[in-house]
């Protein structure tokens, strides 16, 4: 429950349940930010874990977090030091999936054995991937909001703000400790102001995401697009639902169905979030690397292991990369592969 707000920030009433308290998010960008700033607007004990810039700012006047139109500042934790999870007994996941092992492999050392890990990530492979470096629960969550960091420990958050999760088929991991329950999970989220549904066919979500992110994001930051804009060109809007049309012939190949509208569920998506940009168009704008691989660029490539020509996928992942390349700072071009 959120107190009264005191020179500029929220007072803060503890939760009543503190089963999954503390919280630690690993990768606070935008949507650590904004899921850890809901977290601990409702009392929740959060610590946000990112980069130096959003740290400082954070620690020097709570979290600045826009939704609805409304200007909030949220007294939480924030550091750059990974140690911090060691007290956590529930961890965000939200670095990007080009960092996804680098990241659990640094948690391993820090990590308690009864603690749990949401991933909230883009692409569909990034539980099995942390499972390669963590004993502990892991569990995948399809997340459904848009939000950008908006100054410096500042996010705003632009639509949507519900989760999805579900446990994966034959993925058990090997635990440390016996796993904890998904709807106690969904309680303590729901009870903090995050909608949360449970799926029993996880893997389908996680594809049907991956839809989304294959049928907007690019073109979003090729074309600096809002999704609204996007949907209601004809020309842009075919190549949309062919993007998509490839992805579900690649899932079917590996045994996942698809549902029969993913084509009009996937254009009706910006209805929901029309002024939103996508996340890859928000990396390109800072020049930061994209997570491109890991959508458009996964297609393409399980599509040519298959068999399956995924022509649009393939050049969406190659125009992106270019422009990629293009717009990243020195450092980042010096780090590029040649």
């Amino acid at each position: 429950m959120v107190g009264r707000r005191n020179r500029g920030r929220l007072d803060i009433v503890p939760m009543k349940n503190e089963t999954w308290s503390p919280v630690a998010v690993v990768g606070a960008g935008a949507l650590g930010c904004y899921f850890g700033g809901v977290l601990a607007r409702a009392g929740a004990t959060v610590t946000l874990i990112g980069r130096r810039v959003h740290v400082e700012a954070i620690n020097r006047n709570g979290l600045g977090f826009e939704s609805r139109g409304r200007q909030q500042f949220i007294p939480v934790a924030a550091t750059e030091r990974i140690a911090a999870v060691a007290d956590a007994r529930l961890v965000l996941f939200c670095v990007k999936s080009n960092d996804t092992d680098a990241a659990a492999g640094q948690m391993a050392q820090y990590l308690a054995a009864e603690a749990v890990v949401l991933s909230l990530q883009n692409g569909v492979d990034n539980v099995e991937r942390i499972r390669l470096h963590l004993k502990q629960q892991v569990i995948p969550a399809l997340v459904y909001a848009a939000a950008e960091m908006s100054a410096p420990g500042c996010v705003r958050h632009t639509g949507g703000g519900n989760l999805i999760i579900g446990a994966l088929r034959g993925s058990g991991s090997d635990a440390a400790a016996p796993e904890r329950p998904l709807d106690a999970l969904a309680a303590f989220l729901t009870e903090a102001g995050i909608p949360v549904a449970m799926s029993d066919r996880i893997e389908v979500d996680l594809w049907s995401k991956l839809v989304m992110n294959c049928a907007y994001n690019a073109i979003s930051a090729l074309c600096v697009a809002q999704y609204a804009a996007m949907v209601a060109l004809p020309e842009v809007r075919a190549v949309m639902c062919e993007a998509v049309r490839e992805v579900a012939a690649v899932a079917a190949a590996k045994g996942i169905r698809l549902p029969d509208d993913i084509v009009d569920a996937a254009i009706g998506l910006a209805d929901g979030m029309p002024v939103t940009m996508s996340s890859t168009a928000q990396d390109i704008r800072r020049g930061k690397r994209t997570e491109i691989d890991y959508l458009n660029g996964y297609v393409a490539r399980e599509g040519q292991a298959l068999g399956i020509p995924t022509p649009v996928n393939r050049t969406l992942n190659a125009l992106v990369k270019l422009l990629e390349q293009g717009k990243a700072g020195p450092a980042e071009q010096t780090r590029a592969e040649p």
